[in-house]
């Protein structure tokens, strides 16, 4: 073959990798953890056109224009947090994308109205503004002089705009059929009593059970707000599929009521959110190392947090761990002597098969928004959970409970491509989560907060 032939071939083979399809964005040599709890693959190429990863393997690259090394890197999903408040989206949601939260769950909360749930859906389905995806429920459903409108009394409160009051068993039909119209993930019922004393009082069975029974007709799932191991019950006995909040639940596996509950849960193949972060949150004015945290204050600068910590915070702080202590029987208040009874329940329920979230309950002063999901992670750690298991709770799951596993959740071919490019292994300590280097949402880079 002459010399001519040949420079025609190599012109013909460039032009054609030029013009071909092409990639928007290829992370090249990077070790995966794909969050479906398979071992981590190393040193691969991942391909990302339109949104979507459509190639995962060790080929070369062809043509592509933008390129990050991921060379000794760490790629995971974005993560899940299926338990947000917030009342500034527009501040919160910046920080929740620079700790790598590219999917919420909002269920419910006082300025939850039709109107705020769209601007936050708004604003999650575009990609150039840092936002998360948001799903939700619809706003509560609970009954008047009850938790959260009396616990957390707001003006913000409105029947009928951010909360809905069940006064009989008759009215629920029809407030089940008006939100059954609205973009929701399902119906926010809130069981519990209170976060603290004094309590009021526990929605009764009977609303539970209608509440359920009439959202079933529409296709729509209960997401029941529990805080207890009574309200546990109530929640399965009304057949409610997804609880969430754990945080408070604790069971006996020597008590036939409870073990058998946890296995009529099961048989519902929901799904419960963790939010052990609340305790945490409760404890943060206690021990202010913890509000000098480097990763903390890239967001959330420690002078700040320092003037959080009023006289009358301090106190209240003080009050719910003498509260703490009294109801587990302790003499001092520790992170490990709270939660590895809790984390244990949990790898037991997991270990079921039952679909276990990641979430935090975030919105007060000290569950922040972003950063706290990775304390969630750091908590199931120190309980003894595998970080191969913690990060598919925190992604995976997360997705099925959405019923959006088919296109979010982990790093596979079809898939969008929400992904978090760290610099540590994650599976070495899940702290290495907030080693960030970058954060990809529908595989867009996004812009993190300096």
């Amino acid at each position: 073959m002459n010399k001519v032939i040949l420079l025609t071939i190599a012109i013909f083979t460039l032009s054609c990798q030029k013009d071909g399809p092409g990639y928007d964005l290829l992370i090249t040599n990077v070790n995966v953890i794909d969050g479906t709890g398979a071992p981590m693959a190393t040193d691969v190429n991942v391909f990302i056109k339109d949104g979507s990863i459509i190639k995962i393997d060790d080929s070369s690259i062809g043509y592509t224009e933008n390129i990050i090394d991921g060379s000794g890197k760490y790629l995971i999903p974005g993560l899940f947090d299926c338990h947000v408040h917030t009342t500034d989206y527009g501040v919160d949601f910046p920080k929740l994308i620079h700790y790598g939260v590219t999917s919420v769950f909002i269920p419910g909360g006082s300025t939850a109205t039709n109107d705020y749930y769209a601007e936050m859906r708004r604003l999650g389905s575009q990609d150039t503004i840092p936002a998360p995806r948001v799903f939700h429920t619809s706003q509560h459903f609970t009954m008047e002089g009850r938790h959260p409108v009396k616990t957390y009394a707001s003006s913000n409160w409105v029947e009928g705009e951010s909360v809905f009051y069940l006064r009989d068993t008759a009215q629920i039909s029809e407030l089940v059929r008006q939100v059954a119209n609205y973009p929701i993930q399902g119906i926010k019922l809130t069981i519990e009593d209170g976060p603290a004393p004094p309590f009021v009082d526990r929605i009764p069975q009977e609303f539970i059970n209608k509440t359920v029974a009439e959202a079933s007709r529409y296709g729509l799932e209960v997401y029941a707000h529990v805080s207890d191991t009574e309200e546990f019950l109530m929640a399965v006995r009304g057949k409610a599929t997804n609880l969430v909040h754990f945080v408070g639940i604790d069971i006996d596996w020597n008590n036939e009521t409870h073990a058998n509950a946890i296995n009529d849960f099961k048989d519902l193949n929901g799904s419960i959110i963790t939010t052990l972060m609340i305790d945490k949150s409760f404890m943060y004015p206690l021990n202010e190392a913890w509000l000098r945290s480097p990763a903390l204050n890239e967001v959330y600068p420690q002078a700040d947090l320092q003037d959080l910590l009023t006289p009358s915070v301090i106190k209240r702080a003080q009050a719910m761990a003498y509260i703490t202590k009294s109801e587990l029987g302790l003499d001092t208040l520790t992170l490990e002597n709270i939660y590895l009874p809790q984390v244990e329940d949990l790898q037991r329920i997991s270990g079921m098969g039952i679909n276990v979230v990641l979430g935090t309950d975030t919105g007060n002063d000290f569950n922040f928004h972003g950063y706290s999901l990775h304390e969630e992670m750091q908590i199931l750690e120190m309980g003894g959970m595998e970080p191969l298991e913690i990060i598919k709770m925190g992604t995976l799951n997360a997705a099925r409970m959405m019923k959006v596993a088919d296109s979010l959740g982990s790093v596979e071919v079809g898939k969008y491509a929400d992904v978090v490019l760290l610099d540590a292994n994650p599976l070495e300590s899940i702290e290495n989560t907030l080693s960030i280097v970058t954060v990809i949402k529908n595989g867009v880079i996004q812009e993190r907060i300096d």
